[in-house]
């Protein structure tokens, strides 16, 4: 296994920006690790999503599925300043496959992950501890979220130290659980309205999520929302 990952908090870390990026090409540069395709999409659905709605949202958390637990694969923006919040090992539900996830359920009782566009909303404290709800935004998809008590929350066997020795990290019921360390603070950074885009590159899904399929219009206006809060 390669050398341990770096993980955590990053304090707003930043780049400076390149003359022309988008907010997708500049995201992607703030975290090399993540596919840059993956970080692309998440920001056309997450804009998609603001535009429809008429509701802004200022951080975006990314989960690519594809790569396996025992990396890092949950990446969190500050979309209107452009900065990499965290970057992070997260889990897939058990039923979702055992290092990799490879399948993944709106079904109650599935303890499987879900794909696609969340909003998140507000914060508890239950059995894991502090934790946040989450609204799934695509029918058929996620939409069964909140009712499933697909959350983020901190758990015990979110680690490095299992990834090290196991091959991969311990496994939830379907939620995105994070390490305790971070939990609080990522889910403070999260709570209240904003954005969580989970991947995996399932082709019926990328071909019918409706946050996929915003116009160039629609985006540009999405894009220039963010550009004014980023100057107020």
């Amino acid at each position: 296994m390669a050398s341990a990952p770096f993980l955590g908090a990053l304090l707003f870390l930043s780049l400076p920006a390149h003359a022309g990026d988008s907010l997708g090409e500049a995201l992607a540069r703030l975290a090399p690790s993540a596919d840059p395709q993956v970080i692309g999409l998440a920001v056309k659905a997450a804009e998609c999503a603001q535009t429809r709605s008429g509701q802004p949202a200022d951080r975006l958390a990314v989960i690519d599925y594809s790569k396996p637990s025992s990396e890092p694969r949950l990446w969190v923006f500050d979309t209107v300043n452009r900065k990499l919040l965290f970057q992070e090992l997260v889990a897939h539900g058990k039923n979702s496959g055992d290092a990799n996830a490879t399948q993944f359920s709106n079904a109650p009782n599935s303890l499987a992950s879900s794909l696609g566009l969340f909003r998140t909303s507000d914060t508890y404290t239950g059995k894991n501890g502090y934790s946040l709800r989450m609204n799934g935004l695509e029918p058929g998809v996620n939409d069964q979220a909140m009712a499933r008590a697909i959350v983020i929350h901190g758990a015990a066997y979110v680690n490095a130290a299992m990834a090290k020795v196991a091959g991969r990290i311990g496994r939830s019921w379907g939620c995105p659980a994070v390490r305790t360390a971070i939990a609080r603070k990522l889910i403070d950074a999260l709570k209240g309205g904003q954005m969580v885009f989970s991947y995996y590159p399932d082709k019926h899904w990328l071909a019918s999520s409706h946050y996929l399929k915003c116009t160039d219009g629609q985006l540009a206006q999405a894009e220039a929302s963010v550009a004014a809060r980023a100057g107020s």
